[in-house]
C-alpha cells in the first residue's frame, strides 16, 4: 500500500533535508551542575563473563544520573516560588510522594514545532560570548533581524552564545566564579509574550550568571517555568548548526515519560530542507 499525497509530501520533504544532532554526549565526568547529580555508567557484564552455549555472549551497563545533566529540558515541576509551581500549585503538596504528582516529567509533551536559532555570538562578531555576559530583549531582536528571521507564537527558541565549546573543560563550562552568558529576565519575558514554548541554550542554565554568583539566584527560571509555564532546554550543542547559518528548522525532541520527574535527559534534533 503506498503513501498517500500528502504523507508522500512529508516524508520527500524530510529525505531532502539534513539533521542536526544538538545534544551533547553523556558520558561520566561531563559537565554538571553542583545542585544536581552527575552522570556515570559503568559496564555490569562484559562479553565473556556469561557465554552461550552457541559462542555468543551479551553486554550491558549501569547508569545513575540526575534528570538535569547534559542536554536536558526541566519539567514545570522543577522550579517554585513562594511555595508554589506554575498555576499556583503548591509544592510541598505535590511531592509528599516521593514525586511529584502535577508537573512532572511526564507531562512535558513531545516537541515537533517551528524552530528558531538566536545565534548572539555571531551578531556579537566573536565566537563565544564573554563570561557573564547578558543578552536583553533588544540583543534578541537584533539576532533575529540579523538572521532575517521572525520569533513566533509556538516557537523553539534556541539562544547560542559560543559556550558549548568549553564543554570539555567543565570548571570553565560551569562558570561558578567567573559568571556564564545567558538571557536576562526581560529578554525571557519578550520572548514569552511572544508565545514560545520553549527557550533553549547552549549554557548550564540558559540564563545569565553574573561574576561571583554561581547558581544562587536563576529568575528567568522563576519567570518561564513558575509564572509562565514555557520549558527551558539545557546544555545544547549549537555548533553545527550555526556554521551551517542555519536560522530556521524543524525542532524535534521527545523527553522520557519520568513519572513525576522534575526534568529529562533529551536528544535534539533540527531538521532542515536542502
Amino acid at each position: 500500500m503506498t503513501a498517500s499525497p500528502a504523507l508522500a509530501s512529508v516524508l520527500a520533504s524530510l529525505s531532502a533535508g539534513k539533521v542536526y544532532d544538538l545534544a551533547q554526549t553523556l558520558q561520566t565526568g561531563m559537565a554538571c551542575s553542583p545542585n544536581h547529580p552527575g552522570f556515570r555508567m559503568a559496564l555490569q557484564r562484559r562479553h565473556g563473563d556469561q557465554n552461550r552455549a552457541d559462542g555468543t555472549s551479551s553486554a550491558s551497563e549501569l547508569i545513575i544520573t540526575g534528570g538535569h545533566v547534559g542536554t536536558h529540558i526541566d519539567a514545570l515541576s522543577h522550579f517554585s516560588d513562594a511555595g508554589c509551581l506554575h498555576g499556583g500549585v503548591d509544592a510541598a503538596a505535590a511531592q509528599q510522594t516521593g514525586r511529584f504528582t502535577k508537573h512532572g516529567a511526564e507531562t512535558i509533551p513531545p516537541f515537533l514545532h517551528r524552530g528558531v536559532l538566536l545565534d548572539v555570538a555571531a551578531t556579537a562578531g566573536v565566537e563565544v560570548l564573554a563570561p557573564g555576559v547578558s543578552v536583553d530583549t533588544a540583543t534578541l531582536q537584533t539576532t533575529a533581524a540579523a538572521a532575517g528571521v521572525e520569533v513566533r507564537a509556538g516557537d523553539v527558541v534556541l539562544v547560542r552564545t559560543g559556550w558549548s565549546r568549553h564543554f570539555a573543560d567543565a570548571q570553565r563550562f560551569l562558570g561558578l566564579h567567573d559568571g556564564v552568558p545567558g538571557i536576562t529576565t526581560d529578554a525571557a519575558a519578550w520572548l514569552a509574550d511572544t508565545g514560545v514554548v520553549a527557550v533553549g541554550g547552549d549554557t548550564t542554565s540558559v540564563e545569565q550568571i553574573p561574576a561571583g554568583q554561581g547558581h544562587s539566584l536563576l529568575p528567568v527560571h522563576r519567570l518561564l517555568l513558575v509564572e509562565r509555564g514555557i520549558y527551558l532546554i539545557e546544555m545544547l550543542d549549537l555548533e553545527k548548526l550555526a556554521a551551517d547559518n542555519i536560522a530556521e528548522f524543524l525542532f524535534v525532541a521527545i523527553p522520557l515519560k519520568i513519572l513525576g520527574g522534575t526534568g529529562s535527559p533529551l536528544r535534539p534534533l533540527a531538521v532542515t530542507a536542502q
